[in-house]
Order: C-alpha cells, then structure tokens, then sequence
C-alpha cells in the first residue's frame, strides 16, 4: 500500500498508461481524481475503477476547459499528493506536411495544457507531493515524422528541472517519466488502418533492443515508484522506460 492515504490526480485516464496507472495506484490504497474528454468514457472508466476513484471532464488543450475542472477540484477542497500528466497528443507528420494548426493542438495539449494546470493547482497541491509528467523517449533519438511530438515533450524535461528548483519552497519534486514504444490504443492514432498500424508496430519493435513494446503495466509500475515516497529523493529527474532504446 504504497500510496495509502494519498490523493492522485492522473490526466488522460480513460485508455492505455493512464488508466493502467488508475488502478495500480488505487490498488496501492490512493484515491485517484482522473480526466478525460469523453463523458461516456469517464463513466466506463468510473464504473471500472469503483468508489476510490472520480471521474471529471476536461480537455487539457483548452485553458478555459482546464479552469473549469480546477473550479471543480476548490468546490470540493480536494488537495492532491500526486499528480501524473498523462494526458497528451502523439500526432506524428512528415516535415514540410503540418499545419499551423497541427502545430498548436500539440503544444496545447503537451505543454500549454501541463504548465498552466500545474500553475491552477499550485494551492492545491500538497507539500511533498509528487508531479510526474510525461515525456517520451523521442526526445533522445531522431524518429522520422516525431519533429513536433519530440519538441513538445523536451519542454516538459525542462519543465520537470526548472519547476523542481523554482518550487523548491513548496516542497514538491517534479520528475519526467519517458516511456518508449507502448502497445496502447494511441498507436492506432498514429497509423490510418488496421494493416499500417500492424506494419508501424513491427518497424518499432525492430527499434527496441529487447525487440518489444511495453505493456502498460510496466510504465504504470515505474509511476508507482516515482509517486510514493520510495522515490523522495528523486528531484528533476528523468526515469526512461524504454526497452534500451536511448541508451543502447
């Protein structure tokens, strides 16, 4: 149990890591608030993951979205231990090919999204507490069509080192979980047909040293381990979980 007591924000829970994420983290004894856009999907996920769990509808790529959900969280005078920013836009594209408008949905989503919830919820947040954002192993390697994705989770590396020390006083530790390639439903976003998406997962694969995707549990472990106080430690830190891909 441990993250007994602790009150979890996870972004983007009603699929793939994030909601693995959800129950590992009540199975640890938390009381996890997550996200989504869908409000039928959040009833799902709700009804999956019981009463130790709350659902609220947000889009993390508008603001005014984003404000209305921490009006939400005052009401109920929640105040979170952990936060995970999971949720996130993976589009990938050719460069000469996007759009400016490609471009901001990204961004929006990747990092406006993250710096101005975490901003919002400052008071909000618990001392000692745990924000985990999440990046990518793009970031460390030159992936075809990955230019916008990668540019946009670099900054939330930034962000995890230059918040730890700004924050300092507040006493929260922020860190980066990067996973690598992740057999989640965001991989058919990335591909157009069930024939591409098979096509796309094998060329992965063969990109991974131990020549496999991960299983969400495993990226959702390592959250686990970076929330509880196990990681205390761990300040403005980058934990990849990636098969050997950056490093091998």
């Amino acid at each position: 149990m441990r993250l007994k007591n602790k009150t979890v924000l996870i972004t983007g829970a009603t699929s793939g890591i994030g909601f693995v994420a959800a129950q590992r983290a009540i199975e640890e004894g938390a009381f996890v608030v997550f996200t989504g856009r869908n409000q039928d999907q959040i009833l799902q996920t709700q009804n999956q993951l019981g009463t130790q769990s709350l659902g609220i509808s947000c889009d993390h790529s508008n603001l005014a979205s984003q404000d209305n959900f921490t009006q939400k969280i005052q009401e109920l005078s929640i105040k979170f231990d952990v936060i995970y920013i999971n949720a996130g836009n993976v589009t990938h594209e050719a460069f000469g090919q996007w759009t400016t408008e490609q471009f901001d949905v990204i961004f929006n989503t990747n990092v406006k999204g993250p710096f101005f919830l975490i901003q919002n919820l400052l008071s909000m947040i618990n001392p000692h507490a745990s924000v985990i954002l999440c990046g990518s192993t793009s970031i460390h390697i030159a992936l075809e069509k990955s230019s916008v994705y990668a540019a946009s989770k670099i900054a939330l590396r930034s962000l995890a080192k230059t918040l730890s020390r700004e924050l300092l006083a507040h006493q929260i530790r922020f860190n980066l979980l990067s996973p690598g390639p992740t057999l989640t439903p965001a991989l058919n976003k990335v591909a157009n047909t069930p024939a591409e998406t098979e096509q796309l997962k094998v060329s992965i694969e063969n990109l991974v040293p131990i020549k496999r995707l991960a299983d969400p549990i495993e990226i959702a472990n390592a959250f686990i381990y970076l929330a509880s106080d196990e990681a205390k430690f761990i300040v403005g830190s980058e934990l990849l979980i990636d098969g050997g891909v950056a490093n091998l």
